[in-house]
C-alpha cells in the first residue's frame, strides 16, 4: 500500500497524497464547487479531477515540481519562472467566472479588514508597531481601482508546476474568481522577489511595482496571525515577517 503524506492540514482543510492521488478534505463545501468550477474554466493545465465524495475531493498528481516555497529555496530557470508569468497572464486574460474571489474583495471592506488586523498586531504584542505602521503605509497602493481579471487568488509558487521551462499544471483553486491581477502576480512572487522580474518578462505587460510591493505587505499582514493559530510560522526564514520587514 502506498504511504499516506499529509500534505497540509489544520482546522479547515486538509490534503493527503497516497500515491498519484492527492485527498483534498474541507469542512466548507461551497471552496470544493468554487475549485473544481474554476478548473474546469481556467485556461491553463490544472489536475484532473478523479472523483468526488463530499467532504473528499481526488485529484491526480501533476507532473514536474513546484518552483519552491515561501521561505525556502526557489528553484527554476528563468524561463521556467517567465513561462508561468505567462501563464498568468493567459489565466487573466481569460473570461471571467461568476463569481468574486480571494483577490476580488472590495476595497473598503479590504481597508477596514487591514485596520483591524494592524490594531490586533500591535494590541497583541505579535509584532512591533513600528513595522506594523510602516507596512500599512506601503499597502494603500493595493487599495485602488482595479479591472476585474480571472484570478487563482492564492497563488503560491508552491502551486504552480513546472518541468523544465513548460508549465505542466496549476493547483488549489478554492480561492478563485474576479479579482485584481496584480494580488496573484504578487502572491507568486512574495518573498522571491529575485525572480519578480523574469515574471514580468513572461507576463508581457507594465506591471506598477508599487503595487505589487504594497499587495506583499498587505497580505502578510493579514496573514501573520491566521498561520500562528493553525500552527504555522511566519517567523521563519524568508518568511512573512521578513517581507514585511524587507520594507522598512
Amino acid at each position: 500500500m502506498d504511504e499516506v503524506k499529509v500534505v497540509v492540514a489544520h482546522s479547515e482543510r486538509a490534503t493527503l497524497r497516497v500515491g498519484d492521488v492527492f485527498l483534498k478534505v474541507d469542512a466548507d463545501q461551497a471552496r470544493i464547487d468554487v475549485e473544481v468550477e474554476a478548473m474546469s474554466l481556467a485556461p491553463v493545465p490544472t489536475p484532473e479531477v478523479l472523483w468526488r465524495e463530499p467532504p473528499v475531493l481526488a485529484i491526480a498528481a501533476l507532473p514536474g515540481t513546484t518552483l519552491g516555497r515561501l521561505g525556502g529555496p526557489s528553484t527554476g530557470s528563468p524561463a521556467a519562472w517567465a513561462a508561468a508569468g505567462a501563464a498568468i497572464r493567459k489565466l487573466h486574460e481569460a473570461p471571467l467566472p461568476p463569481l468574486p474571489g480571494r483577490a476580488g474583495r472590495s476595497i473598503v471592506a479590504l481597508a477596514a479588514e487591514l485596520d483591524d488586523e494592524c490594531e490586533l498586531l500591535v494590541t497583541n504584542g505579535v509584532l512591533p508597531a513600528d513595522l506594523v505602521t510602516r507596512n500599512r503605509q506601503v499597502a494603500e497602493a493595493a487599495l485602488r481601482p482595479w479591472t476585474p481579471a480571472f484570478t487563482h487568488g492564492d497563488l503560491q509558487i508552491a502551486h504552480v508546476f513546472v518541468d523544465g521551462d513548460e508549465v505542466t499544471g496549476i493547483i488549489d483553486w478554492s480561492e478563485a474568481g474576479q479579482g485584481d491581477a496584480l494580488y496573484d502576480l504578487a502572491t507568486f512572487t512574495l518573498g522571491h522577489d529575485e525572480h519578480l522580474d523574469d515574471v514580468i518578462a513572461g507576463y508581457g505587460t507594465d506591471i506598477d511595482l508599487d503595487v505589487i510591493h504594497a499587495w506583499w505587505s498587505l497580505r502578510s499582514l493579514l496573514a501573520v496571525r491566521w498561520l500562528i493559530e493553525h500552527g504555522f510560522d511566519p517567523f521563519a526564514p524568508g518568511c512573512e515577517v521578513d517581507v514585511l520587514r524587507s520594507r522598512m
